[in-house]
């Protein structure tokens, strides 16, 4: 079985790099977080637009390119090596592919020619507050096509302008889209470690919102939508995991003490063994994730599960290790070395901490060892 990426998938990749390295990286970055009025770089979500990215796994009857998710997931590791500020993941991971996964074939027509256009951010909001949600812990209601309740936080909700909600209906839970530019919708921006990807809570009272897929599945299909952007976010991470080593070894290189590369001595040669051997974990349990994607694998919620584990801990330790590497130099503000560990801190906990998501492996493992 052949793990990689095809040729044509290859470039694609090159193509995704050169043009973040033009159009994004650290000074659109920083822009970004410098600014407290700016959610995101409007440009380079243009840009991305115009290049097809938004709509590289949306059908063309729809409006998109009709790639794949493969593809998608080469984007996704460029995207996060080059810690793009845009509400990426939010409207292409989560929105698009809920309304991909459930939505009617009417709503897929009027949205998704929305999205692959850049005419539409969307958002997926399922949290209520601290604490993994469970169908006990759904407090929003969906009744009679009215949306109320609150969700928090809802990453890019700050910016997005519709979102995919989870809420009680009857004695169960479903899926419902909603309108965020509404009268019964209010939201407040929220303050995190890193504010190059906006969170926000969303209030809903008695909003007008419609309804995705069979009444009483949504958390069903909370559950397969959160599985899909696992392995795409898990791209992501390993694309930012990437670039701290490469930051980490060219700084090894440059940087003298006592007349030496800092790279020769063995303190700073582990890690970067480290760093090396965490990427190519979690690089393994992306592509089985991707594999599992792609073909729509009956294994994916446990490869979805590993791939998003592993390259947490992956990301964290490099943008650790990387910000230790360039020592007293890597906490200061002028460095790069901090939006990386702001990314990799954000990421870890967007939809699901770590610690969830190796629950959710294990027990998908005795669900299916005892079946």
């Amino acid at each position: 079985m052949n793990f990689d990426f095809s040729d044509d998938q290859k470039s694609l990749k090159e193509q995704a790099r050169k043009f973040l390295s033009e159009k994004a990286g650290a000074k659109v970055t920083r822009r970004v977080l410098d600014d407290p009025k700016l959610s995101y770089d409007e440009g380079l979500w243009r840009g991305v637009a115009e290049l097809g990215w938004l709509g590289a796994a949306i059908p063309e009857e729809h409006g998109g390119l009709g790639l794949g998710r493969l593809e998608l997931c080469v984007l996704a590791e460029e995207l996060g090596r080059a810690v793009a500020p845009i509400p990426f993941s939010s409207t292409v991971y989560f929105f698009a592919e809920a309304l991909m996964l459930a939505g009617s074939e009417a709503q897929k027509k009027a949205f998704l020619p929305k999205v692959a256009a850049g005419e539409l951010i969307g958002c997926f909001a399922v949290s209520e507050g601290p604490g993994a949600p469970t169908p006990s812990s759904i407090q929003a209601k969906f009744e009679g096509n009215a949306l109320s309740g609150a969700k928090i936080p809802v990453t890019d909700g700050d910016c997005a302008s519709h979102a995919v909600v989870l809420a009680k209906e009857g004695a169960g839970l479903s899926l419902a889209l909603v309108d965020l530019n509404q009268p019964g919708v209010t939201r407040e921006t929220l303050k995190t470690l890193d504010p190059t990807r906006g969170h926000a809570k969303l209030e809903f009272k008695n909003a007008k919102a419609e309804r995705i897929g069979a009444a009483g599945h949504g958390w069903e299909l909370a559950e397969a939508v959160l599985d899909r952007a696992a392995v795409l976010i898990a791209f992501e991470q390993v694309g930012g995991s990437h670039a701290c080593l490469d930051m980490a070894i060219d700084y090894a290189k440059n940087r003298y003490a006592f007349s030496r590369q800092i790279g020769s001595f063995q303190a700073i040669k582990h890690k970067l063994a480290d760093m090396y051997v965490s990427i190519e974990v979690a690089r393994s349990n992306a592509y089985y994730g991707a594999w599992a994607l792609s073909t729509e694998a009956a294994e994916l919620p446990f490869a979805a599960a590993a791939a998003r584990a592993a390259a947490s801990d992956a990301y964290y330790l490099c943008a650790k290790e990387n910000i230790q590497t360039h020592g007293g130099m890597g906490f200061t503000w002028d460095v790069d070395c901090h939006l990386f560990f702001r990314r990799a801190k954000l990421l870890a906990v967007q939809a699901g901490a770590p610690a969830v998501w190796k629950e959710k492996l294990v027990k998908r493992l005795e669900q299916r060892n005892a079946a």
